[in-house]
Formats: structure tokens, sequence, C-alpha cells
């Protein structure tokens, strides 16, 4: 999953596949320390890596799919849907399961499927979503004695942090030799 992250950050197409597999170990270890809506959100994963990558190779029009801004107000409303999610499917676990930080494993949830939206259409917005789950993730993991875990998330922060200013550098060349720019 560690290759799949660092290709995704550095644009390549090859991190959808190698996600699937690394989300499908991921799956089985928090199901085993009881973070359900990390499960679910594995499995979600799985789907969108395998739709990530027939994406990014179809592109636009025969073109590779840019990296492009998100609208605002498209950033604005699944921001607000995300805080809602958290806050349901947080109720739902804390009632109806023995989840381990039932708001807080569902935020990572939550901001985790914006990310990988954003992932998915190349939007470069959606490393500070990335940046927001990693900051969310490895206390939650470190408190579930998932050490290994947790320094893999810390990783994934840089990557996100790192991949976010490539994507820029990518970005702003694109923009500047665009007939349009």
């Amino acid at each position: 999953m560690t290759l799949s992250i660092v290709l995704a950050g550095r644009n390549s197409l090859h991190s959808w596949w190698l996600g699937v597999l690394g989300c499908s170990l991921f799956a089985v270890l928090f199901y085993d320390v009881n973070l359900y809506a990390d499960v679910a959100l594995q499995l979600f994963f799985i789907v969108t890596c395998l739709l990530g990558w027939w994406r990014w190779r179809r592109g636009n029009a025969g073109q590779p799919l840019p990296i492009r801004r998100a609208q605002r107000p498209a950033l604005l409303w699944m921001s607000v849907i995300a805080l809602l999610a958290t806050a349901g499917y947080g109720l739902l676990l804390q009632a109806y399961t023995n989840a381990y930080a039932p708001f807080v494993d569902s935020a990572v949830l939550a901001f985790s499927i914006v990310a990988q939206l954003l992932l998915m259409g190349r939007r470069i917005d959606t490393w500070p979503f990335w940046l927001l789950v990693n900051t969310i993730s490895v206390p939650l993991y470190l408190s579930r004695g998932l050490q290994l875990t947790a320094l893999l998330y810390a990783a994934y922060w840089v990557n996100a942090l790192v991949s976010w200013f490539f994507w820029r550098r990518q970005l702003n060349a694109a923009t500047l030799q665009s007939p349009l720019a």
C-alpha cells in the first residue's frame, strides 16, 4: 500500500492496482482491532481503486486526465457532508457496535472518502484532505497499539505534503503550456 500511495503522489497510474492489494490487507487488520469504519473504508478503497485506475487510464477524450482544481462550492458541500457523515456514522457505531473511538474512526472514513473522490478526478485539492486524514489516523492507530500502522500513516502525511507540492508544480507547468493561459 505504501508504494501505491507514493505512486499516487507521483501521478502514476500504477498506484491504483497496488492500492487494491494494500487495502485488502488493511481491511483484515482493522477488523481484528474493532475499527469497523476503517474496514468499510478499505472496502470502499478497493472499489474506488478499480474505478480510479479505469478513469485515469481512460482520461478525457483519449488524453490523459489532467490535474485540476476542484470548484470551491464542491469542496464546501463535500466537507459539510463529511462532517455530517462523521456524526451520523459515529452515532451508529457507538450505539450498535463495540467500536473503539467511533467518531474519530468515522472522521477517518468520511474525509478519506472525500480525498479519494478528489484523487480519482486528479484534483489537487485531494492532498489537504489526505493531510487531515493522516493527522487524525496517527494517534488513532497508536491508541490501538498499531505502532507500525501509525508510523506508516505518519509517512503518508509526509507523502501528502510532498505530493501536494509536486502536483502544484505539474498544474502550474500545464497552465503555462495551455493555449488558454
